[in-house]
Protein backbone atom coordinates (compact mmCIF):
# COMPACT_ATOMS: atom_id res chain seq x y z
CA UNK A 1 0.00 0.00 0.00
CA UNK A 2 1.32 3.70 -0.09
CA UNK A 3 1.28 5.14 3.06
CA UNK A 4 1.92 8.74 4.50
CA UNK A 5 3.78 8.97 7.57
CA UNK A 6 3.58 12.51 9.39
CA UNK A 7 6.17 13.25 12.10
CA UNK A 8 8.55 11.42 10.39
CA UNK A 9 11.34 12.89 12.43
CA UNK A 10 9.69 12.73 15.47
CA UNK A 11 10.44 9.44 17.99
CA UNK A 12 7.91 7.25 16.78
CA UNK A 13 7.52 7.90 13.06
CA UNK A 14 11.32 7.64 13.01
CA UNK A 15 10.84 4.16 14.73
CA UNK A 16 7.65 3.06 12.25
CA UNK A 17 9.07 4.37 8.97
CA UNK A 18 11.46 0.33 9.24
CA UNK A 19 8.67 -1.43 10.04
CA UNK A 20 6.01 -0.76 6.99
CA UNK A 21 9.57 -0.71 4.70
CA UNK A 22 9.65 -4.30 6.18
CA UNK A 23 6.30 -5.42 5.22
CA UNK A 24 6.32 -4.08 1.66
CA UNK A 25 4.48 -0.59 1.90
CA UNK A 26 5.77 2.55 -0.15
CA UNK A 27 6.07 5.23 2.20
CA UNK A 28 5.80 9.38 1.64
CA UNK A 29 7.59 10.79 4.76
CA UNK A 30 6.34 14.39 5.32
CA UNK A 31 8.81 16.31 6.96
CA UNK A 32 9.47 20.05 7.41
CA UNK A 33 13.20 19.37 7.25
CA UNK A 34 13.89 17.56 3.94
CA UNK A 35 17.42 17.67 4.46
CA UNK A 36 17.04 15.91 7.49
CA UNK A 37 15.02 12.74 6.18
CA UNK A 38 16.34 12.55 2.87
CA UNK A 39 20.03 11.93 4.56
CA UNK A 40 18.30 8.50 6.50
CA UNK A 41 16.52 7.42 3.89
CA UNK A 42 18.64 8.38 0.57
CA UNK A 43 19.15 4.46 -0.25
CA UNK A 44 15.92 3.60 0.58
CA UNK A 45 13.92 3.44 -3.08
CA UNK A 46 10.69 2.19 -1.24
CA UNK A 47 10.23 6.00 0.76
CA UNK A 48 9.49 9.40 -0.74
CA UNK A 49 10.23 12.26 1.12
CA UNK A 50 8.42 15.38 0.55
CA UNK A 51 8.59 18.94 2.57
CA UNK A 52 5.59 20.20 3.73
CA UNK A 53 4.52 22.29 7.12
CA UNK A 54 0.46 21.74 8.31
CA UNK A 55 0.60 25.20 9.84
CA UNK A 56 1.16 26.78 6.27
CA UNK A 57 -1.39 25.62 3.49
CA UNK A 58 0.69 26.70 0.46
CA UNK A 59 3.02 23.67 1.42
CA UNK A 60 0.96 20.86 1.67
CA UNK A 61 0.19 20.47 -2.27
CA UNK A 62 3.10 18.73 -2.59
CA UNK A 63 1.75 15.84 -1.11
CA UNK A 64 0.69 13.34 -3.74
CA UNK A 65 -3.55 12.15 -3.80
CA UNK A 66 -2.99 8.42 -4.53
CA UNK A 67 -2.51 7.63 -0.71
CA UNK A 68 -3.87 4.53 0.93
CA UNK A 69 -3.48 4.69 4.85
CA UNK A 70 -2.02 8.17 6.74
CA UNK A 71 -0.25 8.10 9.84
CA UNK A 72 -0.74 11.64 11.98
CA UNK A 73 1.91 11.37 14.72
CA UNK A 74 2.12 15.60 14.78
CA UNK A 75 2.52 16.30 18.63
CA UNK A 76 4.88 18.80 20.54
CA UNK A 77 5.26 18.05 24.17
CA UNK A 78 8.03 20.82 23.91
CA UNK A 79 5.55 23.74 22.84
CA UNK A 80 4.09 25.50 26.16
CA UNK A 81 3.16 28.71 23.95
CA UNK A 82 -0.21 30.38 25.08
CA UNK A 83 -1.85 29.26 21.34
CA UNK A 84 -0.56 25.36 21.82
CA UNK A 85 -4.12 24.57 21.45
CA UNK A 86 -5.20 26.43 18.93
CA UNK A 87 -2.05 25.67 16.51
CA UNK A 88 -2.79 22.04 17.20
CA UNK A 89 -5.94 22.60 16.00
CA UNK A 90 -5.09 24.26 12.83
CA UNK A 91 -2.56 21.44 12.11
CA UNK A 92 -5.33 18.85 12.49
CA UNK A 93 -7.55 20.70 9.95
CA UNK A 94 -5.45 21.15 7.60
CA UNK A 95 -4.16 17.92 7.34
CA UNK A 96 -8.04 16.61 7.61
CA UNK A 97 -9.21 18.91 4.46
CA UNK A 98 -5.85 17.66 2.64
CA UNK A 99 -6.89 14.32 2.86
CA UNK A 100 -10.25 14.66 2.40
CA UNK A 101 -9.66 15.74 -1.01
CA UNK A 102 -6.56 12.18 -1.76
CA UNK A 103 -7.80 8.58 -1.67
CA UNK A 104 -7.20 7.50 1.71
CA UNK A 105 -9.00 5.01 3.39
CA UNK A 106 -8.01 5.00 7.12
CA UNK A 107 -5.99 7.79 8.75
CA UNK A 108 -4.34 6.35 12.14
CA UNK A 109 -3.78 8.39 14.63
CA UNK A 110 -1.66 8.21 18.28
CA UNK A 111 -2.78 9.96 21.17
CA UNK A 112 -2.57 10.12 24.57
CA UNK A 113 -4.93 8.23 27.89
CA UNK A 114 -7.65 11.47 28.35
CA UNK A 115 -10.16 9.39 31.00
CA UNK A 116 -8.99 11.66 33.81
CA UNK A 117 -11.70 14.94 34.30
CA UNK A 118 -8.99 17.31 34.86
CA UNK A 119 -6.58 16.83 31.56
CA UNK A 120 -3.80 18.96 31.62
CA UNK A 121 -2.85 21.53 28.82
CA UNK A 122 -1.22 18.76 26.33
CA UNK A 123 -3.72 15.59 27.16
CA UNK A 124 -6.65 18.17 26.23
CA UNK A 125 -5.12 19.21 22.94
CA UNK A 126 -4.73 15.35 21.78
CA UNK A 127 -8.42 15.25 22.46
CA UNK A 128 -9.33 18.03 20.81
CA UNK A 129 -6.91 16.89 17.88
CA UNK A 130 -9.19 13.58 17.66
CA UNK A 131 -12.17 15.19 17.39
CA UNK A 132 -11.11 17.54 14.60
CA UNK A 133 -9.70 14.29 12.49
CA UNK A 134 -12.83 13.01 12.06
CA UNK A 135 -14.46 12.86 8.91
CA UNK A 136 -16.74 11.11 7.01
CA UNK A 137 -14.06 10.72 4.08
CA UNK A 138 -11.82 8.52 5.69
CA UNK A 139 -12.12 5.74 8.86
CA UNK A 140 -9.87 7.56 11.29
CA UNK A 141 -8.40 5.18 14.33
CA UNK A 142 -7.48 6.46 17.64
CA UNK A 143 -4.88 4.79 19.42
CA UNK A 144 -4.84 6.70 23.12
CA UNK A 145 -1.37 5.70 24.65
CA UNK A 146 -0.16 5.98 28.25
CA UNK A 147 3.17 6.33 28.97
CA UNK A 148 5.83 5.02 25.75
CA UNK A 149 8.31 3.15 27.44
CA UNK A 150 11.91 2.77 25.47
CA UNK A 151 15.31 3.55 24.62
CA UNK A 152 15.52 7.12 23.88
CA UNK A 153 11.54 8.26 24.92
CA UNK A 154 11.76 11.32 27.43
CA UNK A 155 9.74 9.41 29.93
CA UNK A 156 12.76 6.55 29.87
CA UNK A 157 15.71 8.64 29.78
CA UNK A 158 13.98 10.95 32.79
CA UNK A 159 13.80 8.29 34.94
CA UNK A 160 17.39 6.92 33.74
CA UNK A 161 19.13 9.96 35.19
CA UNK A 162 17.08 10.15 38.18
CA UNK A 163 17.44 6.41 39.15
CA UNK A 164 21.26 6.54 37.90
CA UNK A 165 22.34 9.92 39.57
CA UNK A 166 20.36 9.84 42.88
CA UNK A 167 20.54 7.45 45.38
CA UNK A 168 18.12 9.15 47.49
CA UNK A 169 15.46 11.07 46.12
CA UNK A 170 13.24 13.90 48.00
CA UNK A 171 10.67 14.10 44.95
CA UNK A 172 7.30 15.67 44.60
CA UNK A 173 3.79 14.41 45.44
CA UNK A 174 2.64 13.92 41.81
CA UNK A 175 5.04 10.41 42.04
CA UNK A 176 2.36 8.95 43.64
CA UNK A 177 0.22 9.26 40.25
CA UNK A 178 -0.40 5.96 39.05
CA UNK A 179 -0.14 5.30 35.19
CA UNK A 180 0.20 2.29 32.90
CA UNK A 181 3.18 2.64 31.34
CA UNK A 182 3.48 0.85 27.51
CA UNK A 183 6.30 -0.44 25.62
CA UNK A 184 7.03 1.39 22.58
CA UNK A 185 7.55 -2.06 20.83
CA UNK A 186 3.65 -2.45 21.45
CA UNK A 187 3.17 1.27 20.38
CA UNK A 188 4.55 -0.06 17.02
CA UNK A 189 2.90 -3.30 17.11
CA UNK A 190 -0.62 -1.48 17.23
CA UNK A 191 0.15 1.27 15.16
CA UNK A 192 1.31 -0.82 12.21
CA UNK A 193 -1.60 -4.06 13.04
CA UNK A 194 -4.01 -1.56 12.54
CA UNK A 195 -3.91 -0.95 8.87
CA UNK A 196 -7.04 -1.81 6.95
CA UNK A 197 -8.28 -3.68 10.29
CA UNK A 198 -12.29 -2.28 9.43
CA UNK A 199 -12.92 -3.23 12.85
CA UNK A 200 -11.25 -0.48 14.27
CA UNK A 201 -12.29 1.75 11.99
CA UNK A 202 -13.74 5.20 13.26
CA UNK A 203 -13.12 4.05 16.77
CA UNK A 204 -10.74 5.44 19.65
CA UNK A 205 -8.83 2.68 21.56
CA UNK A 206 -7.09 3.09 24.80
CA UNK A 207 -3.41 0.96 24.72
CA UNK A 208 -1.69 0.05 27.90
CA UNK A 209 0.44 -2.27 29.44
CA UNK A 210 -0.78 -5.06 32.25
CA UNK A 211 1.31 -2.96 34.94
CA UNK A 212 -0.73 -0.78 36.78
CA UNK A 213 2.09 1.96 38.32
CA UNK A 214 2.68 5.14 40.20
CA UNK A 215 5.81 7.25 39.05
CA UNK A 216 7.69 6.21 42.31
CA UNK A 217 6.90 2.55 41.75
CA UNK A 218 8.37 2.68 37.94
CA UNK A 219 11.41 4.40 39.51
CA UNK A 220 12.07 1.44 42.27
CA UNK A 221 11.30 -1.01 39.82
CA UNK A 222 13.90 0.92 37.31
CA UNK A 223 16.57 0.42 39.87
CA UNK A 224 15.72 -3.36 40.11
CA UNK A 225 16.49 -3.86 36.81
CA UNK A 226 20.03 -1.71 36.84
CA UNK A 227 20.65 -3.86 40.36
CA UNK A 228 20.71 -0.19 42.45
CA UNK A 229 19.07 0.23 45.46
CA UNK A 230 17.32 3.42 45.73
CA UNK A 231 14.76 5.65 48.34
CA UNK A 232 12.49 8.10 47.78
CA UNK A 233 10.78 10.28 49.54
CA UNK A 234 7.89 12.32 48.81
CA UNK A 235 6.70 15.49 49.80
CA UNK A 236 3.52 17.68 49.68
CA UNK A 237 5.42 21.09 49.63
CA UNK A 238 7.35 21.48 46.08
CA UNK A 239 5.15 23.56 43.64
CA UNK A 240 4.67 22.51 40.44
CA UNK A 241 7.83 25.58 39.33
CA UNK A 242 9.73 23.89 41.66
CA UNK A 243 9.17 19.93 40.49
CA UNK A 244 10.07 21.52 36.93
CA UNK A 245 13.67 22.70 38.12
CA UNK A 246 14.01 19.95 40.09
CA UNK A 247 13.55 17.70 37.01
CA UNK A 248 15.35 20.46 35.05
CA UNK A 249 18.32 20.25 36.47
CA UNK A 250 18.87 16.88 37.74
CA UNK A 251 17.94 15.37 34.08
CA UNK A 252 18.83 16.34 30.73
CA UNK A 253 15.06 17.49 30.07
CA UNK A 254 14.68 20.78 28.88
CA UNK A 255 12.85 23.47 31.29
CA UNK A 256 9.98 23.48 28.82
CA UNK A 257 9.90 20.23 28.56
CA UNK A 258 9.82 19.66 32.33
CA UNK A 259 6.77 22.02 32.78
CA UNK A 260 4.80 19.99 30.33
CA UNK A 261 6.11 16.71 32.20
CA UNK A 262 5.21 18.01 35.58
CA UNK A 263 1.88 19.22 34.70
CA UNK A 264 0.74 16.02 32.73
CA UNK A 265 2.24 13.90 35.95
CA UNK A 266 -0.55 15.09 38.32
CA UNK A 267 -2.94 13.01 35.77
CA UNK A 268 -3.93 9.44 36.29
CA UNK A 269 -3.15 7.71 32.97
CA UNK A 270 -5.50 4.65 33.36
CA UNK A 271 -7.00 2.78 30.02
CA UNK A 272 -10.31 2.08 30.00
CA UNK A 273 -10.36 -2.25 28.82
CA UNK A 274 -10.93 -3.23 25.64
CA UNK A 275 -10.94 -6.37 23.26
CA UNK A 276 -7.92 -4.91 21.31
CA UNK A 277 -5.35 -6.88 21.98
CA UNK A 278 -6.97 -10.06 21.04
CA UNK A 279 -8.27 -8.07 18.02
CA UNK A 280 -4.50 -7.52 16.67
CA UNK A 281 -3.06 -10.65 18.55
CA UNK A 282 -0.66 -8.02 20.75
CA UNK A 283 0.20 -9.19 24.24
CA UNK A 284 1.72 -6.08 26.00
CA UNK A 285 4.86 -6.69 27.94
CA UNK A 286 5.79 -5.39 31.75
CA UNK A 287 7.41 -2.27 32.49
CA UNK A 288 10.52 -4.51 33.37
CA UNK A 289 10.52 -6.24 30.32
CA UNK A 290 10.26 -2.80 28.82
CA UNK A 291 13.38 -1.49 30.80
CA UNK A 292 15.04 -4.56 29.97
CA UNK A 293 14.39 -4.30 26.16
CA UNK A 294 15.61 -1.01 26.43
CA UNK A 295 18.79 -1.49 27.57
CA UNK A 296 19.75 -4.49 25.49
CA UNK A 297 19.05 -1.51 22.80
CA UNK A 298 21.36 0.74 24.64
CA UNK A 299 24.30 -2.08 24.63
CA UNK A 300 23.89 -3.34 21.23
CA UNK A 301 24.21 0.79 20.02
CA UNK A 302 21.12 0.15 18.12
CA UNK A 303 18.83 3.06 20.03
CA UNK A 304 16.93 4.28 16.20
CA UNK A 305 15.47 7.32 18.09
CA UNK A 306 15.45 10.05 20.48
CA UNK A 307 13.33 12.79 22.09
CA UNK A 308 16.47 14.82 22.46
CA UNK A 309 16.65 14.46 18.74
CA UNK A 310 13.66 16.94 18.10
CA UNK A 311 14.80 19.98 16.81
CA UNK A 312 11.30 21.62 18.75
CA UNK A 313 13.42 20.56 22.00
CA UNK A 314 16.46 22.41 21.37
CA UNK A 315 14.38 25.64 22.35
CA UNK A 316 16.63 27.75 20.34
CA UNK A 317 16.97 26.07 16.25
CA UNK A 318 13.42 27.10 15.31
CA UNK A 319 14.01 26.69 11.84
CA UNK A 320 14.36 24.47 9.09
CA UNK A 321 18.41 22.92 9.31
CA UNK A 322 19.10 24.08 5.43
CA UNK A 323 18.47 27.59 6.59
CA UNK A 324 22.07 27.63 8.73
CA UNK A 325 24.20 25.16 6.71
CA UNK A 326 25.26 28.15 5.24
CA UNK A 327 27.65 29.23 7.76
CA UNK A 328 28.57 32.81 7.86
CA UNK A 329 31.75 34.86 6.81
CA UNK A 330 31.20 38.88 7.07
CA UNK A 331 30.49 40.41 10.82
CA UNK A 332 31.42 36.94 12.59
CA UNK A 333 34.77 36.08 14.62
CA UNK A 334 36.42 33.02 14.04
CA UNK A 335 38.92 30.68 15.73
CA UNK A 336 40.56 28.53 12.63
CA UNK A 337 43.29 25.47 12.91
CA UNK A 338 44.39 23.21 10.24
CA UNK A 339 46.90 20.36 10.77
CA UNK A 340 47.59 17.40 8.65
CA UNK A 341 46.35 14.31 8.97
CA UNK A 342 48.04 10.86 9.07
CA UNK A 343 45.30 8.40 9.37
CA UNK A 344 42.25 9.61 7.37
CA UNK A 345 40.24 6.82 8.38
CA UNK A 346 41.21 7.39 12.06
CA UNK A 347 40.20 10.92 12.48
CA UNK A 348 37.04 10.66 10.81
CA UNK A 349 36.02 8.31 12.94
CA UNK A 350 37.14 10.40 16.09
CA UNK A 351 35.21 12.99 14.79
CA UNK A 352 32.48 10.91 14.54
CA UNK A 353 32.23 10.21 17.92
CA UNK A 354 33.02 13.57 19.49
CA UNK A 355 30.87 14.30 22.56
CA UNK A 356 28.53 12.26 24.78
CA UNK A 357 30.62 9.82 26.61
CA UNK A 358 33.46 10.15 24.64
CA UNK A 359 33.91 13.98 25.50
CA UNK A 360 35.71 16.51 23.01
CA UNK A 361 38.98 15.44 23.83
CA UNK A 362 40.41 17.70 25.73
CA UNK A 363 39.82 20.10 28.38
CA UNK A 364 37.20 17.90 29.31
CA UNK A 365 36.76 19.93 32.56
CA UNK A 366 36.47 23.37 30.88
CA UNK A 367 33.87 21.35 28.85
CA UNK A 368 31.87 20.29 31.42
CA UNK A 369 31.92 24.07 33.15
CA UNK A 370 30.70 25.42 30.65
CA UNK A 371 27.73 22.70 30.41
CA UNK A 372 27.22 24.18 33.95
CA UNK A 373 26.79 27.58 33.10
CA UNK A 374 24.78 26.57 30.52
CA UNK A 375 22.22 24.57 32.66
CA UNK A 376 22.11 27.26 35.33
CA UNK A 377 21.35 30.10 32.75
CA UNK A 378 18.66 27.83 31.38
CA UNK A 379 20.25 25.97 29.07
CA UNK A 380 20.00 22.70 28.25
CA UNK A 381 23.83 22.08 29.23
CA UNK A 382 25.79 18.64 28.59
CA UNK A 383 23.25 16.09 29.71
CA UNK A 384 21.36 15.54 26.43
CA UNK A 385 24.94 13.52 25.25
CA UNK A 386 23.90 11.94 21.71
CA UNK A 387 21.59 8.68 20.66
CA UNK A 388 24.42 6.76 18.46
CA UNK A 389 28.08 6.51 20.06
CA UNK A 390 29.18 5.93 16.21
CA UNK A 391 26.76 7.50 13.89
CA UNK A 392 25.64 10.79 13.20
CA UNK A 393 22.55 12.50 10.71
CA UNK A 394 21.87 15.98 10.30
CA UNK A 395 19.38 16.86 13.14
CA UNK A 396 20.57 14.95 15.36
CA UNK A 397 21.24 16.40 19.55
CA UNK A 398 24.93 16.28 20.05
CA UNK A 399 25.26 17.56 24.07
CA UNK A 400 24.77 21.27 23.61
CA UNK A 401 25.13 21.18 19.83
CA UNK A 402 22.79 20.06 17.12
CA UNK A 403 24.45 18.19 13.51
CA UNK A 404 23.41 20.57 10.61
CA UNK A 405 25.19 18.54 8.14
CA UNK A 406 27.48 14.70 8.37
CA UNK A 407 28.58 13.24 6.02
CA UNK A 408 31.83 10.69 6.08
CA UNK A 409 32.17 10.52 2.01
CA UNK A 410 32.46 14.40 1.96
CA UNK A 411 34.58 14.05 5.59
CA UNK A 412 32.69 17.21 6.68
CA UNK A 413 30.86 17.78 10.24
CA UNK A 414 28.96 21.05 10.69
CA UNK A 415 27.57 22.07 14.19
CA UNK A 416 25.10 24.52 15.76
CA UNK A 417 25.39 25.60 19.07
CA UNK A 418 22.14 25.14 20.96
CA UNK A 419 23.79 26.63 24.47
CA UNK A 420 22.58 30.07 25.86
CA UNK A 421 24.81 32.42 23.84
CA UNK A 422 24.74 36.41 23.14
CA UNK A 423 24.94 35.34 19.19
CA UNK A 424 25.04 32.20 17.29
CA UNK A 425 27.91 30.04 16.78
CA UNK A 426 29.28 26.92 14.30
CA UNK A 427 31.67 24.40 14.82
CA UNK A 428 33.22 22.78 11.25
CA UNK A 429 35.52 19.85 11.00
CA UNK A 430 36.59 19.21 7.17
CA UNK A 431 39.36 16.90 5.93
CA UNK A 432 40.60 18.06 2.49
CA UNK A 433 43.36 16.96 0.82
CA UNK A 434 44.92 15.26 4.02
CA UNK A 435 44.52 18.89 6.26
CA UNK A 436 42.14 18.75 9.15
CA UNK A 437 40.30 21.73 8.82
CA UNK A 438 38.47 23.17 12.38
CA UNK A 439 36.52 26.30 12.25
CA UNK A 440 34.87 27.69 15.63
CA UNK A 441 32.63 30.31 13.78
CA UNK A 442 30.66 33.17 15.89
CA UNK A 443 28.19 35.67 14.59
CA UNK A 444 27.89 37.89 17.68
CA UNK A 445 24.63 39.87 19.15
CA UNK A 446 25.11 43.20 20.47
CA UNK A 447 27.64 44.60 22.72
CA UNK A 448 27.04 41.77 24.90
CA UNK A 449 28.10 39.21 22.24
CA UNK A 450 31.52 40.60 21.44
CA UNK A 451 32.68 41.11 25.19
CA UNK A 452 31.47 37.62 25.15
CA UNK A 453 33.82 36.78 22.87
CA UNK A 454 37.21 38.02 24.06
CA UNK A 455 36.03 36.91 27.37
CA UNK A 456 36.33 33.20 26.17
CA UNK A 457 39.36 33.66 23.79
CA UNK A 458 41.75 32.35 26.01
CA UNK A 459 39.85 28.96 26.69
CA UNK A 460 39.38 28.37 22.83
CA UNK A 461 42.64 29.05 22.33
CA UNK A 462 43.30 26.46 24.91
CA UNK A 463 40.92 23.89 23.93
CA UNK A 464 40.74 24.02 20.29
CA UNK A 465 44.57 23.66 19.81
CA UNK A 466 44.09 20.64 22.07
CA UNK A 467 41.23 19.14 20.45
CA UNK A 468 42.78 19.21 16.53
CA UNK A 469 46.25 17.27 17.93
CA UNK A 470 43.96 14.57 19.61
CA UNK A 471 41.58 14.52 16.70
CA UNK A 472 45.06 13.99 14.54
CA UNK A 473 46.60 11.68 16.82
CA UNK A 474 47.81 8.53 15.70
Amino acid sequence: MKILVTGTTGYIGKRLVPLLIEEGHKVVCVVRDKLRAEEWYKNEPLITVVEADFLQKDTISTIPKDIDIAYYLIHSMSNSSSNFKSLEEECAINFKNYIEETNTQQVIYLSGITNDPKLSMHLSSRKLVEETLASNKYALTTFRAGIIVGSGSSSFEIIRDLVEKLPIMVAPKWLDTKTQPLAVRDVLLFLSKAIVKKELYNKGIDIFGPDVLTYKQMLLQFAEVRGLKRSIITVPVMTPKLSSYWLYFVTSTSYKLATTLVKSMGVEIIGKPSDINSILNIKPITYKEAVQLAFEKIEQNSILSSWKDSIISSGRLKANLHKYINVPKYGCFTDYKERKVTNKTKTINKIWAIGGPTGWYYGTILWKFRGYLDKLFGGIGLRRGRTSSTDLSAGDALDFWRVIFADKEQQKLLLYAEMKLPGEAWLEFKIEENILKQTATFRPRGLAGRLYWYSVLPFHMFIFNGMINKLVAK
